[in-house]
């Protein structure tokens, strides 16, 4: 009865239970799923807050790193919303089943909406990492830009003042040196202020350090000459300095009186380059002690032999077309012997050759003495005064007309009147004894003075033979007159570097950018000269300059006008430039060379000559019968002037008649 009351009780019991189903369901609801529905809703809003912040703007790299963004990249990115695909469309079913608006939720974006913000994270993904890669390739670039740079300096310069290379990590080894100059100079600073505030003592003390210095650094330039005492006397003057800097700094003050030194150092500098400027031209214009004396000598044994013996064998070849004919005019007779002897003696069959020189009066005897003391192997040689031409005269000659007019004198010995050493350097170059020597201008009138030639090779003075040039007179010049080496290789060896564009003639008439030539060795066909009449294309042009204002100086920009479009390239290995001015011309060239030119002012017989280009010259010296002694020899002007030699031509009187040796 207890058990039937039990079983009636629970039957009781379900049927009161069946009817309270839904309390049951809502606790559920409310324990398990409405966390969950508010935690997956809450994540899917921060998605959607973030996706729309990133919208806002475009992708920053910078903005990237700084702020750090990876863990919400990660929650809403491509893998993990793939992933979840099933879940996410799972959820936003029930909350659309849940909500009271018909599934108008205003939290939770369409599948589709969802789709195309994945698609857009993954390209901001891939763009984002893109950037990264090439930011580090750049910043890779530029370092190995950078070390490879560095391995093209000298690190004899650098020292350790080069970041890239750990060799160069050593101590500078000149750096005392520097030390004691910068000590130096901040002592003459003090020492100025020092005066100007009334400081007696710190001023003699400041003295004395800095004579100290200067005495212990003399022209020293490396550490390792300096004396073993210098540390001491740099730390008795740093003492100095220190001292000087609490009594007397002033950082206006002190920065005035380095500005006035560097200034003065400016104008220092400024002025010793004129100097030097003026100088090397002067040295380079004038004639050595020793060769001036030896010309004297061979004057005075030339007009003591008789006349018979001051003629040259082979004068029947002089006028032979059949032969190989040089001109060479110059007033050097060292110069002019060596170029005849390297031609001589590179030639294949020196009996073929004839030398045509013609030199001024000054030099004739001494000329015509040194080859019949010296004569040229087999090879015939006449030597001529140029004085003596009188066809060459101021009425045929613009030249000459134009050197004797006042306004000429004026241009090349009064120009800008310079009155000290240093304003006087750019003026040099118009008194240059060459610009006024018809020696320099004779190469135009080569028809007239061998006009039963056809062909002739012009050789300068300051150059050298190397080789056989019998080949030449067999190079066709394809009708054109003059046959020399193009200079063009550089862009200031073209017309335009020599004459003047500005003026309506020369622009009508030439090509800037024509390719220039050179003179020294050209081989002029003397049938096509008359037949074109050179001299009178170069009559035309000189009158045209009278006034200077188509080119300045010299004769090449002449020639350059004179043979435009006459002139036929030869090989460059004929003829090798710049031994006079240009240190690094190749040895190779210069030993292929048949001719070597020591153009510039650095000619071998000079001092100032360069040594690496020398023995090239020297070699074809004869030394004997050169004596440079000239200590017993008087000049006699026959005006009553009587000199002792070694004496300056240019300012002694016009009378000159004849060198004589001392009584």
């Amino acid at each position: 009865m207890a058990s039937g009351r039990g079983l009636s009780g629970m039957g009781i019991h379900r049927k009161r239970g069946g009817g309270s189903r839904l309390p049951i369901v809502l606790v559920i609801f409310f324990s398990v799923l409405a966390p969950l529905i508010f935690f997956v809703g809450r994540g899917l809003y921060t998605s959607a807050s973030i996706a729309s912040t990133v919208d806002l703007g475009p992708l920053s790299l910078d903005s990237l790193r700084k702020s750090n963004m990876s863990a919400s990249w990660k929650f809403v990115g491509a893998e993990t919303s793939v992933e979840n695909n099933a879940t996410s469309e799972f959820l936003a079913c029930m909350l659309i089943w849940l909500s009271p608006t018909d599934g108008r939720s205003q939290l939770v974006d369409t599948p589709a909406k969802q789709f195309r913000r994945q698609l857009r994270e993954r390209r901001r993904e891939k763009r984002a990492a893109d950037l990264v890669q090439q930011d580090d390739e750049a910043i890779v670039k530029l370092e190995n830009a950078a070390i490879e740079r560095s391995k093209s300096v000298d690190s004899a310069v650098l020292g350790k003042y080069s970041i890239w290379r750990k060799e160069n990590e050593n101590d500078n080894s000149d750096s005392t040196v520097r030390l004691m100059r910068d000590q130096m100079i901040m002592a003459r600073v003090y020492l100025s202020i020092a005066k100007m505030k009334n400081k007696p003592d710190l001023q003699q003390e400041l003295q004395s350090r800095l004579k100290e210095s200067q005495r212990a650094l003399g022209d020293t330039a490396a550490d390792a000459d300096l004396h073993h005492s210098v540390p001491e006397k740099i730390k008795l003057m740093g003492q100095v300095l220190s001292k000087a800097r609490e009594q007397l700094y002033d950082c206006k003050l002190v920065t005035g009186k380095l500005r006035a030194m560097l200034q003065t150092a400016d104008e220092q500098v400024r002025s010793l380059k004129k100097q030097s400027t003026f100088l090397s031209q002067l040295a380079a214009k004038t004639i050595p002690n020793g060769i001036h004396c030896m010309s004297m000598r061979l004057t005075i044994e030339y007009y003591l032999l008789p006349p018979e013996k001051r003629k040259f064998p082979g004068s029947e070849n002089l006028e032979n077309p059949n032969l190989y004919h040089y001109a060479l005019f110059s007033d050097n007779v060292l110069a002019a012997s060596v170029v005849v002897n390297s031609t001589i003696m590179n030639a294949k069959d020196s009996s073929k050759h004839v030398f045509h020189l013609v030199t001024d009066k000054l030099n004739f005897g001494a000329m015509n003495m040194w080859f019949l003391l010296n004569p040229p192997g087999k090879a015939a040689i006449h030597v001529e005064n140029v004085d003596e031409f009188k066809w060459l005269n101021s009425s045929y000659c613009p030249v000459l007309r134009q050197l004797e007019s006042a306004s000429m004198k004026e241009y090349y010995f009064k120009a800008d009147h310079p009155t000290t050493l240093s304003s006087g350097a750019s003026n040099l170059k118009y008194r240059n004894p060459k610009y006024l020597s018809m020696l320099n201008h004779l190469r135009f009138y080569l028809p007239q003075v061998y006009p039963k030639l056809n062909k002739i090779l012009f050789l300068d003075d300051d150059i050298v033979v190397q080789k056989d040039l019998t080949r030449l007179w067999s190079v066709d010049l394809q009708g054109k007159v003059n046959g020399a080496v193009e200079t063009c290789g550089e862009s200031f060896h073209r017309f335009d570097k020599y004459l003047n564009f500005t003026n309506p003639h020369i622009a009508r008439s030439f090509d800037p950018n024509a390719c220039g030539w050179a003179y020294g060795m050209n081989m002029f066909d003397l049938k096509e000269w008359k037949k074109k009449d050179i001299t009178g294309i170069y009559h035309k042009w000189q009158n045209m300059n009278e006034d200077r204002t188509l080119w300045k100086l010299g004769t090449l920009p002449p020639g350059l006008i004179t043979f435009y479009n006459l002139t036929h390239p030869l090989e460059k290995s004929w003829h090798v430039l710049g031994l006079g001015y240009n240190p690094s011309v190749d040895r190779s060239e210069i030993e292929n060379a048949a001719v070597v030119h020591y153009n510039g002012n650095m000619k071998p017989w000079l001092e100032l000559a360069m040594t690496k280009y020398r023995s090239y010259w020297t070699k074809y010296i004869k030394s004997r019968n050169m004596d440079f002694g000239c200590g017993d020899l008087y000049v006699d002007f026959g005006c009553g002037v009587i000199r002792p030699t070694p004496i300056a031509f240019v300012h002694e009187p016009a009378c000159f008649l004849s060198i004589v040796p001392r009584v």
